[in-house]
């Protein structure tokens, strides 16, 4: 079914409740709904239709009071859009409701998808909207106490806009007891078959929870009842900040979402930006691109490796493995000049070209890990504590991964071989021989083996990059890419007011919106943006897929032990700014 006869059939069976068809820059359709039907709409495309969208990858607020170019769109205040995806169909589509801007009220789509309900307290918490049937519409990034939704229009984009702040004392107490581990604000039970329950803040000054994230649990001794996760003790505001920064100047944010993830996070974000303005990435900068990438999925499943056999009782590995990041590291800060956070591409391709030698160095890395990985293979993976520990721990089958939105190694561990790389090709990886990993079980263990096995995946792309290293130009020859060659740039003076103005101000993107989807260390990662024909973005929306792996513990944890959750933690492999952003 192409994208024409989707919108037609949806058309079809509900007539007028179908508003139009929006014209993006997209591959997918984004379809217009009354409000009204939302529920019916969205029950339809996930169980009625052939080749259903099983999954929701996102659902978010969109603020249409300043924006000046909405031409072919109904008359909206505050807009939902949901964005499903069909993997048999190997689609999208995204749902838009209009809302009314002064008291915006949407229907709970949480009885048809899981996950929806995290992504509808957002949208409550960031933009004010009410949603009829949600059992816990209150915030959830942001303070309790805290006045006001700072998404909307009228909220100012940076601290010295609003009035200066003062902690006193009784606010601080205020704010320290809104915290507490109040089990009715949370939906815990108190008790079970007459037995009171012990409710145990779990977190988030923990080693076991990776960050600052805690978990509020309802124990039976040490068996977990009920688990409620409680997240935004990292929220900075990265949505925010790209409406105040030039679409060149955000990408340094983006690799601080996931702030293990490296260039990969720049990715989506290129994508997008690059797909407003037409841009051609050179090959030698998409291949560049993908090298880095997949360095950095290395260095980040090797801290993940090491700390899962820490979690789960193992000193030495940890300590093996960070060796084997330090060089992974020194190769990244020998190319880019940097080591976690490089801000190495740019709109259009790459800030430099590759330093000589760099071949040599990336080489030696690639052949100094096989024999370390076989090595810790006898440390970990076959090591018994380990395996008692993991196996048969936290498992969830395909389906239920679905239904919460878990994409990554965690959906692949299954036995799903769904991978954007392969799935959906970016940047030249359609013509690079790798396989898919993927577990049986979909338990602690095999989120362990997918990783491992990632890491040999990765090392065979880049030696692949290396073997076949294109040359040429490493920048688009495009307008909208920022800064200019620089040996243009030194050379005439035209050139030079080019840069000024690039660096000062940055592209205007065409009016309009595009979206960039990766397959980074988590999973899918997706970059929607909304130009308003302005230096800076609209509106930018950031699916992380760390957000709906975090949600999934309220339905994963109970029954389990206390000590099987930290494993359970562990296998996840989130980081606290990438749920939060």
């Amino acid at each position: 079914m192409s994208t024409s006869e989707l919108v037609g059939e949806l058309s079809a069976r509900f007539g007028d409740a179908v508003l139009g068809e929006q014209i993006t820059r997209d591959s997918f359709p984004t379809v217009w709904i009354r409000p009204e039907a939302t529920i019916e709409v969205h029950r339809f495309l996930k169980h009625e239709i052939e080749r259903p969208f099983r999954m929701l990858v996102d659902l978010w607020a969109i603020d249409e009071t300043a924006r000046k170019h909405r031409e072919g769109q109904p008359p909206s205040g505050i807009t939902i859009a949901s964005h499903l995806l069909s993997h048999d169909r190997n689609a999208d589509i995204r749902i838009k409701t209009p809302l009314d801007a002064e008291y915006p009220r949407a229907k709970s789509i949480g009885s048809v998808f899981a996950n929806a309900l995290w992504y509808e307290r957002e949208a409550y918490d960031m933009f004010g909207v009410e949603f009829e049937l949600q059992p816990h519409s209150n915030r959830i990034l942001l303070p309790p106490g805290w006045e006001g939704h700072p998404m909307r229009k009228t909220q100012p984009g940076r601290a010295t806009e609003r009035p200066l702040f003062n902690m006193t004392a009784a606010l601080f107490d205020a704010k320290e007891h809104a915290l507490a581990a109040d089990p009715e604000k949370f939906g815990l039970p108190t008790h079970r078959d007459g037995v009171e329950l012990m409710i145990l803040n779990y977190g988030p000054h923990s080693m076991a929870t990776h960050g600052v994230f805690r978990i509020v649990l309802a124990l039976d001794g040490e068996e977990i009842v009920a688990a409620r996760p409680d997240i935004g003790f990292h929220h900075r505001g990265a949505e925010k900040m790209a409406e105040r920064q030039t679409w060149h100047n955000f990408l340094p944010y983006t690799d601080r979402v996931d702030y293990l993830g490296g260039v990969m996070g720049e990715m989506p974000y290129l994508q997008a930006v690059e797909k407003a303005c037409g841009i051609t990435v050179p090959d030698r900068a998409q291949t560049v691109r993908i090298m880095l990438s997949e360095m950095f999925r290395i260095m980040n499943h090797l801290l993940f490796y090491g700390t899962m056999a820490q979690d789960t009782g193992a000193m030495s590995p940890v300590f093996y493995m960070f060796v084997d990041r330090e060089r992974g590291y020194r190769v990244i800060e020998s190319i880019t000049g940097a080591r976690m956070h490089p801000g190495y591409f740019r709109i259009g391709g790459l800030s430099m070209d590759l330093p000589e030698g760099w071949d040599k160095l990336v080489r030696e890395f690639l052949d100094w890990m096989p024999p370390r990985l076989a090595d810790y293979e006898g440390m970990v993976l076959r090591n018994e504590i380990f395996r008692a520990r993991t196996k048969g721990v936290a498992a969830y089958d395909t389906a239920m991964a679905m239904e919460w939105g878990v994409t990554g190694p965690g959906l692949r561990a299954t036995g799903y071989a769904w991978d954007v790389r392969k799935a959906r090709p970016y940047s030249g990886f359609q013509n690079f021989d790798f396989e898919i990993p993927v577990g049986h079980n979909g338990d602690c263990f095999d989120r362990t083996i997918v990783r491992v096995e990632e890491i040999r995946q990765s090392l065979k792309i880049i030696r692949q990059c290396v073997d076949n290293m294109p040359s040429g130009p490493i920048k688009a020859d495009h307008p909208s890419t920022t800064p200019p060659p620089r040996e243009r740039m030194l050379h005439d003076i035209e050139t030079m007011i080019h840069h000024f103005v690039g660096a000062s101000w940055g592209p205007a993107l065409p009016a309009g919106e595009t979206t960039g989807q990766v397959e980074t260390v988590r999973g899918l990662t997706q970059f929607a943006l909304i130009s308003d024909g302005e230096p800076s973005s609209y509106r930018t929306r950031i699916r992380t897929p760390s957000f709906p792996h975090l949600q999934m513990i309220s339905a994963v944890a109970p029954g389990m032990m206390v000590a099987d959750l930290v494993a359970y933690l562990g296998s996840i492999d989130y980081v606290m700014s990438d749920v939060d952003r």
